[in-house]
């Protein structure tokens, strides 16, 4: 199914409220300012105050007033519990949560220099190129895999937790923004996938073990005989993102009257990959607002790979 995005605004007396998070850059600022662009109320979220507050001043200097900052660590219940509060005081509603935050729990060795090099160096390449070049020149540890599961699936988790009553109120979209990274067939396993799979069978809580499960196989060097995804580099960010589309399949399920979608955006230039990616933000973010805009009664529970539907696995 391919889409086309919406570009009908809503009555100004009953403006959308949406939430992005991770919205000082790359796509999750392009998406605040593609929603605002689209008469939707914008609260940009971002865990640096500063950065921020700087964001949402050029959005307002582009002419697009309806955009409001609010400080956000995905990674920290207390801060979604106040965002919730927040909207709940200020607007009364939320229709759209588009869960952008995100790292790739990598570390770039010192070979990789500026953006300029970094695009003369991968010149003509394709996507699958240019990600073996970002696997050869980064490195990843323990530490990095943990934080890479903290903000990426269970960040994901405790945002959703903390706002699902108001979206479900509004019968509101949720957009978990993923990867083809986190599709099943990275996984070494059968016993894995297929478990991940069993969407009738698997739960929230399962889901949490496994984040346990992997780190634990991480740290004792057992990924690959227990099944994880353990070749071609970025194992830690396969994983946060096989769990958050698990999720994202769980949530579709127990919650009919919403919307609930997992989209990757596509290969995109931003810092999270060192802008090795071959699409612009502007371009990745067009992809989730086309999908968070669908009309009434739209498809949920699904993978876009950018703006077309495509399995799991």
């Amino acid at each position: 199914m391919l889409l086309m995005e919406t570009s009908a605004c809503p009555d100004p007396s009953d403006k959308r409220v949406a939430v992005v998070t991770g919205g000082n850059k790359g796509i999750g600022l392009e998406v605040c300012r593609q929603l605002a662009s689209r008469g939707v109320m914008v609260i940009l979220t971002a865990r640096d105050e500063k950065k921020g507050s700087e964001a949402v001043e050029m959005l307002h200097g582009s002419g697009l007033p309806d955009v409001q900052f609010h400080r956000l660590d995905v990674s920290d219940p207390t801060d979604a519990a106040r965002l919730a509060e927040f909207i709940q005081e200020k607007f009364g509603r939320l229709d759209i949560l588009i869960n952008n935050a995100g790292v790739i729990g990598v570390t770039t060795t010192a070979e990789i220099c500026t953006t300029t090099t970094i695009q003369e160096l991968l010149a003509g390449k394709s996507t699958t190129e240019r990600l073996q070049w970002l696997v050869q020149h980064s490195t990843e540890s323990y530490e990095e895999a943990r934080e890479c599961l903290k903000i990426n699936y269970f960040g994901t988790k405790y945002v959703t937790e903390a706002l699902l009553p108001l979206l479900s109120f509004s019968n509101g979209r949720l957009i978990n923004v993923s990867s083809t990274y986190g599709l099943l067939r990275y996984f070494s396993g059968e016993d894995l996938k297929q478990e991940l799979n069993d969407i009738d069978n698997l739960t929230v809580e399962r889901l949490d073990e496994m984040s346990g499960l992997f780190l634990k196989d991480y740290k004792n060097d057992q990924l690959k005989s227990h099944g994880w995804p353990a070749d071609s580099g970025c194992l830690a960010y396969k994983v946060s993102k096989a769990l958050t589309n698990g999720y994202t399949r769980i949530l579709a399920k127990a919650r009919p009257e919403l919307r609930i979608n997992s989209v990757h955006p596509g290969f995109c230039k931003t810092d999270i990959n060192f802008d090795t990616g071959e699409y612009t933000a502007e371009d990745g973010a067009s992809c989730i607002v086309a999908v968070a805009l669908l009309p009434e009664g739209g498809p949920t529970g699904m993978f876009f790979s950018r703006t077309e539907e495509a399995p799991f696995v």
